[in-house]
């Protein structure tokens, strides 16, 4: 389901888009959220259980302080690349989503790695003990997600590209690659 801007306004008794500061649309089965484009006053959103793929519509929303996407559908850290410029975010809740991966260390110190303003993350207060370690142990995220192929739903796979052991018996220059599991 798509966010209009009928929603927003009725559940926000605001006159116009613009306006608005808060948002609530908790599990109220969205699937687009493109209007946030529209809404560069916001402050606090929360999106938690729904089905949201992407972070790109927030990427305008210089004031946003709280964002709450808990039980949605990111599918990659690679969507942190959208929020690294909200320097007001504070507060962010991405549990549960298909992006946070197998390894719950590696997930928090790629989020604060990557957005090392947050106060907390999860529901869990954001230590400068674990800020520190962010910046040794997290996964710095450089560029926007690829989206081709997207619209099956399915996150295309990640590789890491690797050249090969000179000491190997093939051909010079070819690369070998691994899926990466997170």
């Amino acid at each position: 389901m798509k966010l209009t801007r009928k929603m927003v306004l009725s559940r926000t008794k605001a006159s116009e888009l613009h306006s608005v500061r808060k948002l609530n649309c908790w599990g109220s089965q969205l699937t687009d959220i493109s209007i946030c484009r529209e809404m560069p006053s916001l402050e606090v959103i929360s999106l938690s259980v729904n089905s949201v793929s992407t972070l790109e519509p927030v990427r305008g929303c210089r004031r946003l302080s709280e964002l709450y996407l808990r039980r949605n559908s990111i599918p990659s850290l690679d969507e942190l690349f959208y929020l690294k410029d909200l320097p007001h975010l504070r507060v962010l809740w991405l549990a549960e989503n298909p992006c946070c991966g197998t390894s719950p260390h590696l997930y928090r110190m790629t989020v604060l790695r990557n957005l090392p303003h947050l106060q907390k993350l999860d529901n869990q207060a954001v230590t400068e003990e674990e800020l520190t370690r962010a910046l040794m142990e997290g996964d710095e995220i450089t560029a926007a997600p690829d989206r081709e192929g997207a619209g099956n739903g399915c996150p295309k796979p990640s590789y890491t590209l690797s050249s090969v052991s000179s000491t190997t018996e093939t051909s010079p220059g070819l690369l070998s690659y691994t899926e990466e599991t997170e």
